[in-house]
C-alpha cells in the first residue's frame, strides 16, 4: 500500500483535479497538432510529455474550483498557461544555449534553434487563440500582460548578466518577470473566470506572485547549493552563464578586493571555471543560507494570501504546495 504522506503536494493536487487535468491534456494534444508542419507536434511533445509537474495549469484549475467555478473555460485557460510556459522554455533554451531540460536533451539540441524558436512562436499563437475563445477581455489582458512581462524579464536578465553592479532590486524584477508573472496570472485568471470577488482575485494573484518568487529563489539557491539532478539542470549553470542571482549579489557586495576580482573574472569576463571557489565564497559570507531564508519568507507571504480565500481542501493543498516548493532547499 502506498503511504499517503509520501505523495507530493502537486501529485495530490493533480489527483484531486484529475478529470480537469485529463481534459487539459486532451486539449493540449489537440491544439499542438499541425496539419502542414509535423515538426511542430514533434518538438512540442518532446517537452510537454517530458514529465513536467504542470504546476501552472494546476494553479489555474485549483483557483477556479476553489472559487466555486463549474463551467468549462478553466480547461482552456489551463492549457493556455501551459502553452505560454512551454513556449518560453523553448525560447529560453535557445537563449541560454542549454543542453538539458527536465533531465532530457533540449529541443534545440535534438532539432535546431530555428525549430525551437518557431515552434515556441506557434505555441504563443495557439495560447492567444484559446484566450480569445473564453470571451473575456479581462482574462485576455491578464494573460497577454503576463506574456509581455515574461519577455521583459528575460531581456532584463540579459542586460543584468555579467554585470557586477546588478542590485537585489533588479534581481527581484527579473524573478517577478521571468517566473512569478505566469504563476500570478495562472492563479488570477482562475478567480476571474469563476467571477470571484475582487478580494479573492487579489489574494490569488498575491499567492501566485509570492509562490513564483519563492520557486525561483530556491532554484537559484540549488544552482550553487543543491544536487543538479534535483533541478533538471547541471549544478553551476547560472555561474557559467554569468547570471547575477541573490546569493552572488550579496557575496559581491560584501567581498574583499580579491573576491571581487574573482567574481569579475568569472562572471564579467566569462572565466567561470572554479565553481568550488564560488561556492566557498558564498558559504563564507552566509549568502546561501540567507537565500534559503528569503525563499521561506516569500513562501510565508504566499500562505498568508491563501488565508483570505474560502477554507477548503483545495486551499490546504495549495498551502502544502507552497511548503513543497521551498522544501527543496532543506
Amino acid at each position: 500500500m502506498t503511504d499517503a504522506t509520501a505523495i507530493k503536494p502537486h501529485e495530490r493536487l493533480a489527483a484531486a483535479l484529475s478529470d480537469d487535468m485529463e481534459a487539459v491534456g486532451t486539449l493540449i494534444r489537440t491544439r499542438m497538432a499541425s496539419e502542414h508542419a509535423p515538426r511542430i507536434p514533434e518538438v512540442t511533445a518532446h517537452l510537454v510529455e517530458a514529465g513536467g509537474k504542470r504546476v501552472r495549469p494546476l494553479l489555474t484549475l485549483a483557483a477556479a474550483r476553489l472559487c466555486g467555478y463549474d463551467g468549462g473555460d478553466h480547461i482552456k485557460l489551463a492549457a493556455t498557461v501551459e502553452f505560454i510556459h512551454t513556449a518560453t522554455l523553448l525560447h529560453d533554451d535557445v537563449v541560454d544555449e542549454s543542453a538539458q531540460r527536465r533531465g532530457r536533451p533540449t529541443a534545440n539540441l535534438l532539432w535546431d534553434n530555428q525549430s525551437s524558436v518557431l515552434v515556441g512562436d506557434y505555441l504563443f499563437a495557439r495560447s492567444f487563440q484559446l484566450m480569445v475563445e473564453c470571451g473575456s477581455l479581462r482574462i485576455l489582458d491578464i494573460l497577454a500582460g503576463a506574456a509581455a512581462t515574461i519577455a521583459e524579464g528575460e531581456v532584463l536578465q540579459l542586460t543584468a548578466a555579467r554585470n557586477l553592479a546588478t542590485t537585489e532590486e533588479t534581481y527581484i524584477k527579473v524573478v517577478r518577470g521571468k517566473t512569478a508573472a505566469l504563476f500570478e496570472a495562472a492563479c488570477k485568471v482562475g478567480g476571474v473566470v469563476a467571477d470571484a470577488s475582487e478580494d479573492h482575485v487579489a489574494a490569488l494573484a498575491e499567492f501566485g506572485d509570492a509562490l513564483g518568487v519563492s520557486f525561483q529563489i530556491v532554484d537559484d539557491w540549488l544552482d550553487y547549493g543543491g544536487a543538479g539532478e534535483g533541478i533538471g539542470k547541471n549544478l553551476g549553470d547560472d555561474f557559467r552563464e554569468g547570471k547575477l542571482t541573490l546569493p552572488v549579489i550579496r557575496a559581491v557586495a560584501r567581498g574583499d578586493a580579491e573576491e571581487r576580482a574573482f567574481w569579475k573574472a568569472a562572471l564579467e569576463q566569462g572565466k567561470a571555471d572554479d565553481l568550488d571557489r564560488a561556492r566557498a565564497i558564498l558559504a563564507r559570507h552566509g549568502t546561501l543560507e540567507e537565500t534559503r531564508l528569503e525563499a521561506l519568507a516569500w513562501r510565508d507571504r504566499a500562505k498568508a494570501a491563501l488565508m483570505r480565500l474560502p477554507e477548503s481542501e483545495l486551499r490546504g493543498m495549495l498551502a502544502d504546495l507552497a511548503d513543497y516548493v521551498v522544501a527543496r532547499a532543506n
